[in-house]
């Protein structure tokens, strides 16, 4: 889903892409049941993305192939949400980013679009206990057009119950366009530019992605789609420069964390130089 800049997050300022980012987080940081569930699931600490993206894909091919309508396959997907997001926490993951509802979506039918409003209503309602217990601050990146106003107001409100935590960053892509973000970011420089507040010629990288809706957040270390499609679908197209890619062919509903586990595996077993030399 896309929201425009609801709440934006203003972490550590971004590095340059020419720069390898520090990888997961020191042992001593972690806890023993942390270290554990990681050691359990053959994972090296220090080899963690910061950041894992997903685009949550094949719910509706899961229901077709069983015969059932694909509503049913939305529904069942939430559980693979909020089993990932249990999961995140557990390995000490530091932003989990999930692709939601894309702006092209909306060219589905009526019925089903309605659906996911409600779907994603109830999420936001059922899921906040958990945001607080988990210690997880919660955001969104996207337009505000299009969502129901029932469901802004529970976004506002996750953000602002989670404000204070210091745990895991869940950032939900909602009504989200990587084109859009990248449109309305030029927009937004632009106006500054007509207003005297900025010199075209001191725009540079970090300008425009101060500008976009993910300002203050790490790029995306590893990005993960599900049900075998091997294309990105318009989703954080300036972020995920230098992320490593990870498809799997399970449709989203049959994701759990033991196919987590297998793309963090996959990634921390993977060079990343950053356009240099090992």
């Amino acid at each position: 889903m896309h929201l425009i800049p609801c709440g934006r997050l203003r972490a550590a300022p971004r590095q340059a892409a020419r720069e390898a980012p520090e990888l997961g987080m020191a042992s001593t940081t972690l806890s023993p049941d942390t270290l554990q569930r990681l050691a359990d699931a053959g994972l090296d600490p220090v080899r963690l993305p910061r950041h894992v993206a997903i685009i949550m894909d094949g719910n509706g091919r899961w229901a077709q192939q069983r015969g059932l309508p694909r509503i049913e396959g939305h529904r069942r997907g939430v559980q693979s949400v909020r089993d990932t997001v249990e999961e995140c926490c557990r390995l000490g993951i530091e932003q989990l980013t999930l692709f939601c509802l894309s702006v092209e979506n909306w060219k589905r039918p009526q019925t089903e679009l309605d659906f996911l409003m409600a779907l994603l209503h109830q999420y936001l309602i059922a899921e906040r206990a958990e945001i607080m217990e988990q210690n997880i601050r919660f955001t969104t990146i996207g337009r505000r057009e299009g969502l129901t106003p029932r469901v802004l107001q529970e976004i506002e409100e996750n953000i602002r119950v989670s404000g204070g935590n210091t745990g895991m960053v869940l950032c939900l892509a909602i009504n989200y366009s990587g084109r859009a973000e990248l449109v309305d970011s030029v927009r937004h420089l632009a106006d500054l530019v007509r207003r005297g507040q900025l010199d075209p010629d001191s725009i540079d990288e970090t300008t425009l992605s101060d500008a976009l809706y993910t300002a203050g957040m790490p790029d995306p270390d590893l990005l993960i789609r599900t049900a075998g499609e091997m294309r990105i679908s318009n989703f954080l197209l300036w972020q995920i420069s230098y992320a490593e890619l990870w498809m799997t062919p399970r449709c989203w509903p049959y994701f759990n964390p033991d196919a987590l586990h297998e793309g963090l595996r996959d990634f921390a077993a993977r060079e990343r130089r950053f356009g240099g030399l090992k």
